[in-house]
């Protein structure tokens, strides 16, 4: 008898057939039981998975019964299946006693379809719509052209702790989305052999230059939070979109404005978020995050506020690998949307933004545009260190 894989629709992934008929197998699974579980559609399969573990002990290996002794084929592997065979691995890893794991499945299926796909077309989208906003605003110039007067803008110690961090970003994504879309878009071009040495470099320096990204937090963190604490003066910003959209439109603002306010706490939040799921997957099996993250939020009752089931807190070590792989990817997805934007208005967006992490000068006339009260506050610290500095008559 042939049986033909069913392929599997998204409608079908989320039904419940309701219970099968075993009386004809003795309760064991049938041929309904195959179809459904290949189109991928949730099934009650509690006929298997509830007669194994303490109360279901197959008899020992030396008795009478069967060919094999005690125990059955079914048994052991059903035990296996369901991670409830009492058994001693010779290596003794932190998963090595899980035999079997199909949450694999679930996970490759998410990674290669909603998640790369979704996440490319986010990528994709955000450099249209800067492409349109582009044609459309042209780029932004200063007002009555630059004054030809510069003033410090950021010091070197500052500019080296933003390029650490931009630096070793654009790295982790390049070799992040070489990793991740290489099967699918690298590999018919180039092939398998000249693609392994490329997979085998991008995962070297993904894994060493995540440090010098996780190290270009702490000192961005550490230089800018105390002029990244949101005031009064955003919420204004924000209301005139920034004159980003409309020309001699200029809002005031301190050092930084509510627009690279976001973009800190962008970086240092998903940037926060995407380092420690990195490390747990750089120490595979050591740093579980998500079944003590799912106990708290159950025990806050977060998942019933949005119409979900409690979140699984049994998890096998894989699961929280696959997870943590999952969360990584999603989570530098957005960041990468958000700086494509950074990057964008600190270039060709806005004349004379690239100055300021350039040489660290920008022109007086941007600055008094862009960052009026800031300019004021650094003019009257120089005025009062030259009167300090004046000796008195």
């Amino acid at each position: 008898m042939m049986v033909s894989a069913q392929p599997v629709f998204a409608q079908d992934q989320d039904m419940v057939v309701p219970p099968a008929d075993r009386a004809a197998t003795g309760g064991a699974q049938t041929l309904q039981d195959i179809l459904e579980r290949q189109k991928g559609v949730a099934i009650d399969d509690t006929f298997r998975s509830g007669v194994t573990g303490a109360d279901n002990v197959p008899p020992p290996p030396d008795s009478p019964l069967a060919t094999r002794g005690g125990p059955s084929d079914a048994d052991v592997y059903r035990g296996m299946r369901y991670n409830t065979l009492d058994v001693k691995a010779s290596n003794n890893g932190p998963a090595s006693d899980v035999f079997i794991q199909d949450g694999g499945m679930r996970w490759l299926t998410l990674r290669a379809g909603p998640v790369s796909t979704y996440g490319g077309y986010a990528l994709l989208g955000m450099i249209g719509l800067l492409a349109l906003f582009y044609v459309l605003r042209g780029r932004i110039m200063v007002d009555g052209g630059l004054a030809g007067i510069t003033i410090e803008r950021f010091k070197p110690v500052e500019r080296f702790g933003h390029w650490l961090i931009a630096g070793s970003f654009i790295l982790l994504g390049l070799t992040g989305l070489t990793t991740l879309f290489g099967r699918v878009a690298l590999i018919p071009l180039v092939g398998h052999d000249a693609f392994s040495p490329v997979a085998i470099g991008a995962k070297w320096i993904h894994n060493n230059v995540s440090w010098a990204f996780m190290l270009g937090l702490v000192l961005v963190f550490v230089m800018w939070v105390a002029h990244n604490i949101p005031n009064r003066l955003d919420l204004i910003w924000l209301a005139k979109g920034g004159g980003l959209f409309s020309k001699h439109s200029h809002p005031s603002a301190k050092k930084f404005n509510a627009g690279q306010k976001i973009i800190f706490w962008s970086v240092i939040v998903l940037g926060a978020s995407i380092s420690v799921s990195g490390l747990s997957l750089l120490f595979p099996f050591e740093m579980p995050l998500f079944a003590a993250t799912f106990a708290k939020l159950n025990a806050l009752g977060l998942p019933g506020l949005v119409g979900l089931d409690a979140l699984p807190t049994a998890l096998a070590p894989q699961e929280e690998m696959q997870l943590a792989q999952i969360w990584h990817v999603i989570v530098s997805f957005a960041l990468m949307v958000i700086i494509i934007a950074h990057i964008y208005i600190g270039s060709v967006g806005m004349q004379g933004a690239y100055d300021a992490m350039g040489d660290g000068d920008v022109d007086l006339e941007w600055a008094r545009q862009h960052h009026d009260l800031w300019v004021e506050e650094v003019q009257a610290k120089q005025s009062g260190a030259e009167k300090s500095a004046t000796p008195a008559e």
